[in-house]
């Protein structure tokens, strides 16, 4: 069965970027680019013809802005959204305040000359249109941590504890709404988490204060040798691969540079496979909604050293693609509803920590 094209409608006002990408994006044979627009308003004019299947959108633009746009977009006539962004400016708040609004996925505009970063660029743009092509858009809803959470008293010093379980968590594609989504229903003594979202560099620091501002646990953007902490949650820098480390009793966040795995940098799976080395069946793994199969051997090595492992379903993911690879492989044990995940890791977390009293 031969693929569809997926119709793109480029939006920028760049003349530049506009060319660049139109032509990284037909060098893939599945993608056709049907307009550019230089501005919002030139993109409706373009909009009456065509109906794109994925539209790629600057956020800073003349006579309307791309967010006022997505928005009016989103509420008219919803099409799956990939904001482009350069890496220069202070406007990643902006950008993450997209993904809340709609959009699927944050690509960055190639930087010219440099060809090592043009053809990491085009992996990563092509992986996030053919993403946004199979993604559901749908709103998501914001769900208390009393629907879906057994209620657990903090204990006075959670906060400054070192973690006795660690959870590792992976996505793509959707992912920025679903960890949202997960950290906001967690209570603030949940053990260690240690987070990968497929995002480019500049942005996870941004994403991960904006989660700070709204969970009850702390989030912030993972530095080298950072101790993981009960009721604390590390996100892995854009362009660098995270690792879970241990001394003794204490975890840490390992940091480094390196190539591309399963297509990314950071990777699901170079986090899965050392949070299975070192916290085995003391861990619990968990895989949300994403494009491609990022995660499906690190979680199966989680599982086989007997940790919980945990597969967003179907239903509630954006692009039900890192899920149903993992859950094929048999690394996951259980496969749920989003809503329901927060409650399983912390029924699990009681569980094992019964378990070890007995």
């Amino acid at each position: 069965m031969v693929d569809p094209i997926i119709r793109v409608l480029v939006i920028d006002d760049s003349a530049v970027v506009r060319q660049t990408l139109t032509e990284i994006l037909e060098s893939e044979s599945m993608i056709e680019v049907v307009g550019t627009a230089s501005d919002p308003y030139r993109a409706v004019e373009k909009l009456r013809t065509v109906r794109p299947d994925v539209i790629t959108l600057d956020v800073e633009m003349p006579r309307m802005d791309g967010l006022t746009f997505l928005r009016k977009l989103m509420a008219q006539a919803p099409i799956p959204v990939v904001i482009c962004s350069s890496l220069t400016g202070t406007g990643t708040d902006t950008q993450i305040r997209a993904l809340e609004y709609g959009a699927v996925d944050i690509i960055t505009k190639p930087v010219l000359g440099t060809r090592q970063f043009l053809e990491e660029s085009r992996v990563r743009i092509l992986d996030a249109v053919k993403g946004a092509a199979r993604a559901r858009i749908h709103r998501q809803q914001v769900v208390s941590a009393s629907e879906v959470v057994p209620h657990i008293s903090p204990t006075s010093q959670s906060m400054s504890e070192t973690t006795d379980k660690v959870i590792a968590v992976g996505a793509s594609t959707g992912g920025t709404e679903a960890i949202r989504i997960l950290l906001s229903a967690l209570p603030e003594d949940c053990p260690g988490i240690l987070i990968v979202q497929h995002m480019p560099e500049g942005f996870t620091r941004s994403f991960a204060e904006r989660l700070n501002s709204l969970c009850r646990i702390n989030v912030k953007e993972a530095e080298e040798g950072d101790s993981l902490l009960r009721g604390h949650a590390f996100i892995a820098p854009g362009n660098r691969h995270m690792r879970l480390r241990r001394s003794g009793a204490r975890y840490f966040v390992g940091l480094e540079d390196g190539p591309l795995v399963s297509r990314h940098r950071p990777s699901v799976n170079v986090l899965f496979r050392s949070v299975a080395r070192y916290a085995g069946a003391n861990a619990i793994g968990v895989i949300l909604t994403g494009m491609g199969s990022d995660g499906t051997e690190g979680l199966l090595e989680m599982r086989e050293a007997g940790a919980h492992t945990i597969g967003q379903d179907e239903d509630s993911s954006v692009v039900y693609g890192m899920p149903r690879e993992a859950w094929e492989r048999g690394a996951v044990i259980e496969q749920v509803t989003l809503t329901r995940i927060p409650g399983l890791i912390m029924k699990n977390t009681l569980q094992r920590n019964k378990a070890k009293v007995l």
